[in-house]
């Protein structure tokens, strides 16, 4: 599998240190080339807000951490843009381990694909439980733990690995981006759900879903690979993942996890 990942990985990305600003410069020429991808992180941020009025509530700024390219604020202005490195298009730097923000100051943070980039999660939920207001939280976007994301992150990314039975939250990184265990999601909201309930009472598990866009993500090939589908028929596509939506349970590559801040 790793010579087919190699073999349809974009040439713009090759060579690139996922660590350095040339990060944001690629993706960001990918992306602008890509219709049917931005389509789908479109579908992300509307996932996103829906969830955000059903699920949470009180007063507060929204904020979103590890914004990379493709920020919520493309679709909701009064997202503020984050991530921990500078990049373009960023309104700040901010760690989500150790947030420059006011003690309950906080209605929602979104985070897309960068939970199991944080090498000390634990901390990310002690500052969520200080910064969000009384019924506010997070809610995450993350690698999903089914039969088909797991065979396939496992081997998508030289720079993340993916294991369901790594023992620790914690996992070793090199940098922002390298290092990352993609199944961190599944480790600590299923597998370690009784763990985090007792370490962080004032949190609680409100929601999770799968997210059925998964055909035009991977034929789109995402911010790394060659697209493998046409744009011009993105409406057939869209029509085959109403069909198999049915099957999200074993096929879906993403899923969303609310956590609300206790009243």
């Amino acid at each position: 599998m790793s010579w087919l990942a190699d073999l349809l990985r974009d040439p713009a990305v090759k060579n690139m240190n996922v660590d350095g600003e040339e990060r944001f410069q690629a993706h960001s020429r990918l992306l602008a080339q890509k219709p049917m991808l931005q389509e789908v992180f479109t579908d992300f941020h509307h996932s996103f807000d829906r969830l955000d009025k059903q699920y949470l509530s009180g007063n507060g700024i929204r904020v979103e951490i590890g914004a990379g390219v493709a920020p919520i604020r493309d679709s909701y202005q009064d997202v503020l843009a984050t991530d921990i490195v500078s990049g373009p298009g960023l309104d700040r730097t901010l760690d989500a381990e150790a947030m420059d923000l006011p003690d309950a100051s906080v209605r929602v943070l979104f985070g897309q694909n960068c939970f199991h980039h944080f090498p000390h999660p634990s901390r990310f939920f002690e500052e969520l439980q200080r910064v969000a207001v009384p019924g506010g939280g997070a809610i995450l976007l993350e690698p999903y733990h089914g039969p088909l994301a797991a065979w396939l992150f496992r081997r998508l990314f030289r720079t993340e690995g993916y294991d369901k039975n790594f023992p620790s939250w914690e996992t070793p990184v090199a940098g922002p981006m390298n290092g990352a265990n993609q199944a961190l999601s599944y480790i600590v909201f299923e597998r370690d759900r009784a763990e985090f309930e007792l370490r962080f009472p004032q949190l609680e598990i409100v929601h999770q879903e799968t997210c059925r866009n998964y055909p035009m993500y991977l034929l789109s090939g995402g911010l790394n690979f060659r697209q493998l589908w046409p744009t011009w028929a993105t409406p057939v596509l869209k029509i085959l993942q109403r069909l198999i939506s049915p099957l999200n349970r074993w096929l879906a590559l993403h899923h969303i996890v609310v956590i609300r801040r206790k009243a």
